[in-house]
């Protein structure tokens, strides 16, 4: 399972015109589910996002998670960070987990981290989705787990 995390001022995601999500200070998290991924991955890597610290305590240093300063997560799935890019120009999707079930777990994703943490947003997935963001820093991290 890869996040890609982007602390932003603000975010949002439009699906045919109509805004799903939108939040202000906090995280955006694209949202990539590979094919051995399973729940045990989408629980570490809650654990993770929730705790990552990027938002600068008082003495200007990257000490605070997103719960810390009580900002707001917009999730995406972007089913492209599980791409096998190691070789040609093109990337393959055969290390992506297959839709139905990816679609599975990031519900069991969503599900889990809003029982942890109210200030949720999402995208839809498997949507061509418009995402529109403010980068703060520009801070981006790739998670692993």
């Amino acid at each position: 399972m890869k996040a890609l995390i982007q602390r932003v001022s603000k975010a949002e995601v439009e699906v045919d015109g109509q805004i799903t999500g939108a939040i202000n200070q906090g995280l955006l998290v694209f949202i990539g589910i590979e094919k051995n991924d399973e729940q045990a991955q989408v629980n570490k890597m809650i654990k993770k996002i929730l705790a990552y610290r990027v938002f600068y305590d008082a003495d200007e240093k990257m000490n605070l998670s997103v719960k810390d300063v009580e900002g707001e997560l917009l999730l995406v799935s972007q089913f492209t960070l599980a791409a096998d890019t190691n070789s040609g120009t093109r990337p393959g999707f055969s290390t992506a987990k297959v839709p139905a079930e990816a679609k599975e777990l990031y519900e069991y994703f969503l599900s889990s981290i809003s029982q942890q943490y109210a200030q949720i947003q999402s995208g839809v997935f498997g949507a061509d989705m418009q995402v529109s963001l403010t980068n703060d820093g520009p801070v981006t991290f790739l998670l692993s787990c």
